[in-house]
C-alpha cells in the first residue's frame, strides 16, 4: 500500500508514539478488568492506574491537585462540553461563547437557547482570527452564567489569550470554561492561572491517546448538574445517580484501553516536552505558509503571523472547489487533509468561504517532516496550474 503523508493532525494526531501502541497492548491483555467494581488483584491494579491518571492529568492541566476526582474521564471532548454545557446553565441564564467554537459549543447552546429559554451571545473573531478580551467584557449581562472559548481554533489555529478573558469573568463572577481539544499536549494549560474553572479535552489529538477517551477538568468550586444517570460500581443500593465526584460525571464502565493509552501518551510529552514539540510543527507550518504564499491563486487564511498560533494552515485555491483539492492531494499526490466546514461553520462563515463549502486545512503533527511539507507545496503548486482561474490568467498573458 503506498504510504501517505498525513496531514490531519487536527482530527486526529496520527501515528501514535510506539510506547502508546505496546503499552495500550500490553495494559489490556495483562489487566483488562473492570476496575474498582471488584477486590482481586487485577481490577485493583486497573482501578490504580485509573486514579493514578486523573491525579497526573489534574495537575497537566494546572486544576487543584487536592481533589484530583474532579478530573472525570468520558467518550471525548465534546461528550464532556454537552454535559459541561447542559449541567451549568439554566432557563434565564446567557452565555457568552465565540465564533471560533467548534459544533461540539455550538450546537448544545442553540439546542439551549431554542428549547430552554437561554440566551447567547457569539463574538466574533478579529481580522487575524483573535478574539478581543474587550468584546467578552462587552458583552456580559446581569445574568451572564458562562463564558466558553474554544483555546485553539481547529479551522484557522490561532491560540485565544484565555488568562486574560479569565480575569475577565473572575471579575465579574462568572463561569469560565474552555474547550482544549486543539491545545492540550501542545501548549502549556494552567487552570488556576488562566482562571479557568471547567475545561473539556479530547484524548486522540496532541495528548496521543485513542479514540474514544477525553474528559474534563472541573475547579473545586464549581458544581455541574449531572444529566444523566447509570452505574458507578459503588453505593448498588442508592437508588439515584450519585452526586460525588468522579461519579457525578462519570457513568458506567470507564474506557479502559484509552485510559492506558493516554497514560503512556503522557509518558511520551513528558520525555519529549510540549514546547519542543510545539516549536517543531512551528516551524513546519511556517515553512508551509511560506512556500504557499509563493503560489499565485492559493488563498491563507489568519497567517499573516503565527504567534499564538497552532501548526493548522487552512487555504483555499481561486476557481476551485476545497473538497476537490482535498481529492487531488489524495489521489494524485498521497496527501491526506481536511475539507469542509470542519464541525466549525461560524468560522468559515465570518471568513466569507461558508457557502463556497469551506476549505482545505493543513495540521501539521509531531511525526511530520520537511520533506512532507516540501510535497505538500510542490503539490498545491501543481493543483493551482490545473484551476479554471491560473488558466485563464495564462491565457490572457
Amino acid at each position: 500500500m503506498e504510504k501517505i503523508i498525513y496531514l490531519d493532525n487536527a482530527a486526529t494526531a496520527w501515528p501514535k508514539p510506539d510506547n502508546v501502541y505496546k503499552f495500550m497492548v500490553e495494559f489490556y491483555r495483562d489487566m483488562g478488568v473492570n476496575p474498582g467494581r471488584s477486590g482481586f488483584d487485577k481490577a485493583i491494579e486497573a482501578g490504580n492506574i485509573l486514579e493514578n491518571l486523573r491525579k497526573r492529568l489534574t495537575s497537566f492541566f494546572g486544576g487543584d491537585e487536592d481533589t484530583p476526582e474532579r478530573l472525570c474521564f468520558g467518550y471525548n471532548a465534546t461528550d464532556a462540553l454537552n454535559l459541561i454545557i447542559n449541567g451549568l446553565l439554566e432557563s434565564g441564564d446567557h452565555v457568552i461563547t465565540t465564533n471560533t467554537e467548534h459544533n461540539s459549543v455550538i450546537r448544545p447552546i442553540n439546542h439551549l437557547v431554542r428549547d430552554s429559554d437561554v440566551e447567547a451571545t457569539y463574538v466574533p473573531f478579529d481580522e487575524n482570527g483573535f478574539i478581543d478580551p474587550y468584546e467578552i467584557r462587552k458583552a456580559v449581562r446581569k445574568n451572564t452564567k458562562l463564558v466558553m472559548v474554544n483555546h485553539g481554533s481547529n479551522v484557522i489555529g490561532t491560540i485565544q489569550p484565555l488568562a486574560e478573558i479569565g480575569a475577565i469573568c473572575k471579575e465579574n463572577g462568572i463561569l469560565f470554561g474552555t474547550d482544549v481539544s486543539q491545545t492540550a499536549g501542545v501548549v502549556p494549560i494552567n487552570m488556576k492561572e488562566m482562571n479557568i474553572d471547567v475545561l473539556a479535552f479530547t484524548g486522540h489529538k496532541a495528548l496521543m491517546g485513542s479514540t474514544g477517551i477525553g474528559g474534563m477538568c472541573i475547579r473545586k468550586h464549581v458544581e455541574i448538574r449531572h444529566t444523566r444517570s447509570g452505574g458507578t460500581g459503588v453505593r448498588s443500593a442508592y437508588p439515584y445517580h450519585l452526586d460525588e465526584y468522579p461519579y457525578r460525571m462519570e457513568y458506567g464502565t470507564p474506557n479502559m484501553v484509552g485510559i492506558a493509552s493516554l497514560w503512556a501518551g503522557q509518558d511520551w510529552l513528558d520525555n519529549q516536552g510540549i514546547e519542543n514539540i510545539h516549536a517543531r510543527e512551528l516551524r513546519l507550518a511556517r515553512k508551509l505558509v511560506d512556500g504557499l504564499r509563493e503560489i499565485e491563486g492559493v488563498v491563507i487564511y489568519c497567517c499573516e503571523s503565527l504567534e499564538n498560533h497552532l501548526s493548522t494552515v487552512t487555504v483555499n485555491v481561486e476557481g476551485l472547489e476545497a473538497g476537490d483539492v482535498g481529492i487531488m492531494l489524495d489521489v494524485d499526490f498521497s496527501i491526506a487533509t481536511r475539507t469542509g466546514l470542519h464541525c466549525a461553520p461560524l468560522v468559515h462563515k465570518q471568513l466569507g468561504i461558508l457557502d463556497d463549502h469551506g476549505g482545505v486545512r493543513f495540521s501539521i503533527g509531531a511525526f511530520n517532516t520537511e520533506d512532507h511539507i516540501d510535497a505538500a507545496v510542490k503539490a498545491m503548486q501543481e493543483i493551482t496550474m490545473r484551476s479554471p482561474a491560473y488558466k485563464e490568467k495564462v491565457a490572457n498573458k
